[in-house]
């Protein structure tokens, strides 16, 4: 597995497009620290953004986790242009004459995409525990390092929706393409939603219970929004009569699921190479 691993590091070092937009990628997640510099001044209120609690602990896992994976389409980008620099510089082509089988050649490129989820999951919990040692008012150990399943939440999000940009790369060859189908889905799956939910069954859950199991919902279910569980939010609902019953916490229906269609996009990539006439 290391040398399958070193052979896609290997072409990796030489592609400067997937340099610039990794940089990119972890400078954004370092950004997320500028949060905390930002005031607000409003008449004779005065306020600053760390001092509401988004990065106290342990909602900082929950609160990073989910506004990293906001950026993973940088990283999409990445996934889907080293599969198709594959097909336009005929590398796979060469890859398999040299004696690589198909099923290796998926696999070097599944372990690229554990890899980056990996490395993407260690620097959010740099971040987040920086940020929460210097910003949050409770820092006992047993505090600081619960709630971690946020982590675990966001490394799965990570591997399922590259491996979803890696069977798009090996389906469509094209990254432009791939990229665009990916929005195209998004889109669908947003319209087939709403159509279960206002259209067929008003007044249910069946639109959730059902939409659950497409690809990109599942993957969003993973880590819920989490703004409406700060305490300000919840005190200026609360005196407006409403009520915020949702269950942030991670679930195993969702994880289960990521993880069914993790297999299934990677068996897909490795079916639809094996069939191809390369």
């Amino acid at each position: 597995m290391l040398r399958l691993l070193s052979i896609e590091l290997q072409k990796l070092k030489y592609n400067r497009a997937a340099k610039v937009i990794s940089i990119i990628y972890f400078v954004l997640i370092t950004f997320i620290a500028l949060i905390a510099s930002i005031e607000f001044n409003i008449g004779s209120v005065n306020f600053r953004v760390a001092d509401q609690g988004i990065f106290n602990f342990p909602f900082v896992w929950h609160f990073n986790t989910y506004m990293a994976a906001i950026l993973k389409i940088f990283f999409a980008i990445v996934i889907v242009s080293m599969m198709s620099n594959e097909y336009s510089y005929r590398t796979l082509k060469q890859n398999l004459i040299d004696g690589l089988s198909k099923r290796e050649f998926v696999l070097s490129k599944f372990l690229t995409v554990i890899g980056f989820a990996i490395v993407s999951t260690l620097f959010v919990f740099i971040v987040s525990l920086i940020l929460g040692l210097s910003f949050s008012d409770y820092k006992e150990v047993s505090i600081i390092f619960s709630d971690m399943e946020y982590l675990l939440a966001y490394f799965i999000k990570l591997v399922g929706f590259f491996a979803f940009c890696l069977f798009l790369g090996v389906w469509v060859k094209r990254s432009a393409f791939a990229i665009g189908f990916l929005v195209v889905w998004w889109i669908a799956e947003s319209i087939i939603y709403g159509l279960l939910k206002w259209q067929f069954f008003k007044g249910t859950d069946i639109a959730e219970n059902i939409s659950q199991f497409f690809p990109l919902s599942a993957m969003s279910n993973l880590i819920k929004e989490p703004f409406t569980r700060l305490g300000g939010v919840q005190s200026a609902a609360n005196q407006l009569g409403e009520e915020f019953t949702k269950n942030y916490d991670v679930q195993l229906v969702p994880v289960i699921i990521v993880c069914a269609w993790t297999f299934l996009f990677v068996y897909w990539s490795y079916a639809l190479l094996k069939r191809r006439d390369l």
